[in-house]
């Protein structure tokens, strides 16, 4: 009932912590089991967690992490430097679907955008505004979803990547237009 940590959890965690400065406030949204906020912990002025799913923020909570339940960082008012977010990235076939809960940690709606699209449409809300967002993305969300980045005002950049046997996932930069980011790669 709570996503367990893969190969796309381990790029989000190598390419956070290239990216993290101790000054960073920053958010992980869908932390789930808490691989990746665990590991930042004390290593950033300020962490926050938020899932969706009351199993997994009892898992944060134990795990002795900020965590709020809400969708995304719906009803979060403060604003952060670095943003986290594995969402899930995969449209899950009807036949695989098992549990709610379950179903929400991985089924990324139509075409495995309908959960970036929405983190997205409210990334302003509680990025700061020379804040970066880390998100992972599947091979196969490419080009919509660099398509969806872009019409939404933002720039983006690949800072990771990890071939699986069926795709790639990648690690995406996104930040404001403007913005002057460094690589990683």
């Amino acid at each position: 009932m709570i996503y367990e940590p893969a190969e796309d959890s381990e790029l989000l965690l190598e390419v956070a912590l290239k990216e993290l400065d101790p000054n960073d406030e920053v958010i992980e949204i869908g932390a789930g089991s808490g691989f990746v906020a665990e590991k930042l912990f004390n290593k950033c002025k300020f962490l926050l967690t938020t899932d969706i799913s009351p199993f997994a923020v009892k898992k944060l909570k134990e795990k002795g992490l900020d965590v709020v339940r809400t969708d995304i960082a719906n009803g979060i008012k403060k604003r952060f430097s670095l943003v986290l977010f594995n969402p899930p990235y995969l449209e899950l076939e009807k036949e695989l679907k098992r549990s709610y809960w379950e179903d929400l940690s991985i089924d990324g709606g139509k075409y495995g955008l309908e959960v970036i699209c929405r983190f997205l449409d409210t990334l302003r809300n509680f990025m700061s505004e020379r804040g970066r967002a880390i998100v992972i993305v599947s091979s196969l969300n490419i080009p919509k979803v660099f398509e969806e980045i872009t019409i939404r005002g933002f720039e983006y950049e690949i800072v990771g990547e990890k071939k699986l046997f069926f795709e790639k996932i990648f690690a995406i930069k996104i930040f404001e237009r403007g913005q002057d980011q460094g690589s990683l790669l």
